[in-house]
């Protein structure tokens, strides 16, 4: 396999942390981008601890998406981007530009300066955000062919800054972007082994249930993919000949009530498990929203792992790692 210059952006995050591993253990030269020069060492232990092969093979550079500075020496003699970062923060926002304007911004810049240094083709996350929320409940099956509508029911901001941030990549390849490819991926809700201290996504829920901060359980369905597998398939999109050009949906299976989490977390970890509630709120689960991964497998040979795998490895490393304490 050839050995490629790959940077990915955003290196303290939970996706790109479990990118880089993958990158660096399968060969390739990985540069990576933190928002100031202090976050560096933190980023380094973090990845250290995660069981970086080869430390030597890992460049750490300044660039934030919110300025200029940085972007041009983060792509110099670089072969692919993966572009992982954005904001994450769903739910309520006081002000939705806080949260739109660096998603969107921070892609073009990127973009641009890909574009500007040669790069032969970027992989944008997106989310599952851009896919499926704004409608009303139904049996439609969700597929890269949809997206998200705006002013659609219960769109939070998150939702808004990932379709726009998307939006904005695609008419920016379109308009401005040369020879340059993009991919965007959309994986559902990231669950998996923590790195660091930093508790990600939807692992957040896993942590609440273990740590006894939810009463009862709400009654949500949630889908659920494994960031290793989300991270394999940024590796795979980089250079699948049928990626270029395409959104590619990340998902495993049949969305899972919290009741079925819950229920998977008290059956295997035991006493870890004593506080997970067993008790359901009142109220109309609604019905999950279903999705396809057939683009993945056909476009990437892209083989997810199962949901309970994902679940189970986020509980057993918020344990490990001492980061909920599970004692009733």
């Amino acid at each position: 396999m050839s050995q490629h210059r790959v940077l990915v952006t955003g290196g303290s995050g939970f996706i790109a942390g479990h990118t880089i591993l993958q990158l660096i253990e399968e060969g390739h030269l990985v540069r990576t981008t933190v928002r100031s020069a202090a976050r560096e060492s933190a980023v380094r232990g973090v990845l250290a601890d995660a069981g970086l092969a080869h430390p030597e093979a890992l460049d750490v550079v300044v660039a934030d998406l919110e300025h200029d500075a940085g972007w041009a020496e983060a792509v110099d003699g670089v072969d692919f981007v993966l572009h992982v970062a954005s904001p994450v923060q769903p739910g309520h926002v006081e002000n939705e530009d806080d949260l739109i304007r660096p998603a969107v911004d921070g892609a073009l810049r990127v973009l641009r300066a890909a574009r500007d240094a040669g790069v032969s083709r970027v992989v944008l996350t997106s989310a599952f955000h851009a896919v499926s929320w704004g409608y009303p409940p139904s049996d439609h099956v969700f597929s890269e062919d949809d997206w998200t509508v705006l002013d659609g029911p219960d769109v939070d901001a998150y939702g808004k800054s990932k379709t726009l941030a998307e939006r904005a990549a695609w008419d920016f390849i379109a308009a401005e972007g040369g020879s340059m490819e993009l991919t965007t991926m959309l994986p559902v809700a990231v669950m998996g082994p923590v790195m660091g201290s930093e508790i990600s996504g939807a692992n957040q829920i896993v942590q609440r249930m273990l740590a006894g901060a939810l009463p009862a359980l709400p009654p949500l369905w949630i889908p659920v993919v494994d960031v290793r597998d989300v991270a394999r398939a940024h590796l795979l999109a980089m250079t699948a000949s049928g990626a270029a050009g395409e959104r590619i949906l990340l998902s495993n299976g049949p969305a899972l009530a919290l009741t079925e989490i819950a229920a998977l977390l008290r059956e295997r970890l035991g006493a870890a498990a004593a506080r997970v509630p067993s008790e359901s709120m009142p109220g109309d689960p609604g019905q999950p929203k279903l999705t396809s991964n057939e683009k993945a497998h056909r476009v990437l040979g892209w083989e997810p792992r199962p949901a309970a795998d994902a679940i189970l490895a986020a509980a057993e490393s918020l344990l490990a790692k001492h980061l909920v304490d599970p004692r009733a």
